[in-house]
């Protein structure tokens, strides 16, 4: 709807409509794609399922992903997580980095990808351990991340709807390995209520 306004209102080109339509229309063959990864996301969670806290770091339109892959491992596994954004992570959380702190990066080739690997090499330096998600084939990332989870390329426009599927799955495998009841989790309200 968004991109049909848009191509309406003359700020897309007809080139670059179309080309975002194919893309668009892809996604569903990428998000099969993706799932085959589940069994490595699943080795990545029964790595870090006892860990305390959580960091989440995304830039752009990978910043918000960031913060519900934070807020659904809190609500479903209740580890304290905090999603950041990557461009602010020294004004705060950088003081939290150690060996102990799993940091979850959203490191897609689109976008800011160079200063995203900056963050992830701060990261290193005080031994903070890696998850990245990369766009598939990515050899930098790989390179300097502990783990890595890999997702088919696609617009950065897009790249929230692939890039929220592993987190989603890192959440869930992480509390069911905590023994936790992800169809309720405590404390939840799963309605809306009226005061």
């Amino acid at each position: 709807m968004a991109l049909s306004i848009a191509h309406k209102k003359g700020t897309i080109s007809e080139s670059k409509f179309r080309s975002l339509l194919i893309e668009l229309n892809s996604i569903p063959e990428k998000v099969e794609q993706l799932l085959a990864s589940d069994i490595q996301v699943k080795h990545i969670s029964s790595i870090f399922k006892d860990a305390t806290n959580f960091l989440y770091l995304g830039r752009g339109y990978n910043f918000p992903v960031a913060l519900e892959g934070a807020l659904k491992l809190k609500e479903i596994s209740y580890i304290h997580a905090e999603g950041y954004p990557a461009a602010e992570m020294k004004h705060g959380p950088i003081a939290l980095i150690d060996a102990n702190m799993p940091v979850v990066v959203i490191a897609t080739k689109k976008g800011n990808y160079e200063k995203v690997v900056s963050n992830i090499e701060e990261v290193k330096a005080r031994n903070g351990k890696i998850i990245a998600i990369i766009t598939e084939g990515d050899v930098d990332v790989k390179a300097i991340a502990d783990y890595v989870i890999e997702i088919p390329e696609v617009e950065d426009l897009f790249s929230p709807l692939l890039t929220s599927i592993p987190l989603q799955l890192l959440s869930y495998h992480i509390a069911v390995m905590r023994g936790c009841n992800v169809d309720q989790p405590r404390n939840l309200a799963k309605s809306v209520t009226v005061e």
